[in-house]
Order: C-alpha cells, then structure tokens, then sequence
C-alpha cells in the first residue's frame, strides 16, 4: 500500500468506525437477537443462521460480509474497503462481547426492553442505524448487502434501495417460514424502517437545507434583497423560456425550512409573478471564500 493511500486514512476515523462497530453490536444483541427480530441485510441473515446453527452471530458477520467487501473492492476503493472491514470486525467484536463476555444476560429476553416486541423493534432499529448511519459518515459501510447493491442493482435493472429492499423483503420471508411465524418478520421491517430513518437523520441531518430556484424578472432586486436579508451570497442563473424564448434569470438560494416562508414573501413582494420551486438538499459544502454563493 503506497504513502498516498495511507495519508487517506485517519486515527480519528478508525476511533468513530470503533464506535459505530460497537454501537451496532449493542443495537442488535440487546434488543433485537435476544427476541428473534431481524436486522437488515447480512446483518439479519448472520442473525438468522446463528438462531438455526450452532456458531455465533459474530462467525457470520466476519464470514459472510469479508468475501463481499473484498469483491468489491475495485468498485469501492481501498479506502472504502478498509474502513468497512474494519467496522465489521468491530461489529462483531461488540457482538462476542456482549454475548459470551460481558454479564449480561441477552439469551432469551432483552435485558432493557424485555419481551416487548415493539420497543426492540424500534430501539433496536434506531441504534444499529446510528451505528450504520455512522460508518457512512466517515467513509465505510457495515452491511456487504450495500456493495452487492451498487455492484449488481444496475446490471438487474433496478435502482440500489429498491435492490436493498428486495434482499430484505426475501430474507424476512425466509424468516417467517423459518420460524413458522409472521410476527417476528413483520417487527422485523418495524426494525427496518426506524433503522433507515435514523441512517438517513444521522448522514444527511435531521433538519435538511432547502434549495429554491426563484425564476423572475426582477433578479437583480431579489438578490439584493435576500443578500441583505440574510447576510449571504446569492447566486443567478441564465434560463430561457421555452414557449416564451424570452430570457429569464434563475435565483438560486440555499435556506433552512424556517426561513422559506420569509423567502416566497420577499421574492414575491418584489416581483408578484415569480415562479418558485423549493427542494431538498442532501449536504452542503462551501470553501472558506463563500457563502453558499456558487
């Protein structure tokens, strides 16, 4: 591994991926292994086989997501590849621990939650998110199941969540046959749900920035007004009319959900017919000589 590669990775990194291993493993064996509901992806078949075989959860975390990750490897990157073998060497790391080392008793109920489905099913879900959510933040991914996604979901037509979704749904109802009950699958895709909410709230933020596109005549005045307003760049677009051919200019400005409502007001008090979309934006990255002007 040349100098390059190792300058890409960092301490503090590896000490969140730590972190996000063991809050995962803490997600999964206290609340959701301990009354059979089911994570997503190889996480949840890993837990499967260890409830129908006779080796623990952490053997098939390491045995089935390493060959994935490794096959993956020049799709993702070595960056990538360390990062979330890493992760998933801590995952079940935290999982050994919490199940054969630590006293703690998560055998048959959980030890928090007790035998109430539906708070496993949200807490667990909730937790193992953060852990995930986590992971992706600092550049890895703890299930194999999202390799496999970005790999062969456009080879089979479908789009990676969908791809994601489908691996899901298939293992719930092998589940479901398995343990000769839909409840547990179905707390399962309770699980699943808060799970990827928290994924989403912990990489994208809880309270996303919003884009608004205002089209009018009047730019120059909107600008100036939001400029003054907010105290920040504003940036404008060249846009042409398609039936009109008339030229037009696009103001592109970046707020938060509480100040859109002041935003449609000033524009709309300058130029009464301005045409406004409004958009959620994923993230937001400024160098330090701008201020979300583009």
């Amino acid at each position: 591994m040349n100098k390059k590669i190792i300058h890409k990775f960092k301490i503090l990194n590896f000490i969140g991926l730590t972190t996000a291993g063991f809050i995962n493993a803490f997600g999964i064996t206290v609340f959701l292994a301990p009354v059979k509901l089911y994570d997503s992806g190889i996480s949840g078949t890993s837990m499967l086989l260890s409830q129908i075989t006779p080796l623990p959860l952490s053997v098939f975390l390491l045995v089935l997501n390493i060959p994935l990750f490794l096959y993956g490897f020049k799709k993702q990157g070595k960056v990538f590849t360390v990062y979330s073998l890493y992760t998933v060497a801590m995952y079940a790391l935290g999982a050994f621990l919490i199940t054969d080392v630590f006293p703690i008793d998560v055998s048959i109920t959980s030890p928090l939650a007790g035998e109430d489905l539906l708070l496993c099913s949200i807490f667990g879900g909730i937790i193992s998110g953060v852990g995930s959510g986590l992971t992706i933040r600092l550049g890895g991914a703890i299930d194999g199941v999202e390799v496999m996604s970005v790999i062969f979901a456009k080879k089979i037509g479908v789009t990676v969540g969908t791809f994601v979704m489908i691996y899901n749904v298939i293992l719930y109802v092998i589940s479901g046959m398995v343990l000769g009950s839909w409840v547990l699958p179905l707390y399962s895709i309770v699980t699943y749900g808060a799970g990827l909410k928290t994924i989403d709230f912990i990489v994208e933020g809880i309270d996303r920035s919003k884009a608004i596109m205002i089209i009018t005549d009047k730019a120059d005045e909107v600008c100036d007004a939001l400029s003054n307003e907010y105290e920040s760049g504003v940036t404008q677009l060249l846009a042409k009319g398609h039936y009109s051919k008339m030229e037009k200019t696009a103001v592109y400005f970046i707020v938060n959900r509480f100040q859109i409502p002041n935003v449609k007001e000033i524009a709309h008090e300058i130029d009464p017919e301005a045409f406004m979309t409004i958009t959620e934006v994923a993230d937001v990255y400024m160098g330090t000589k701008h201020t979300h002007e583009l």
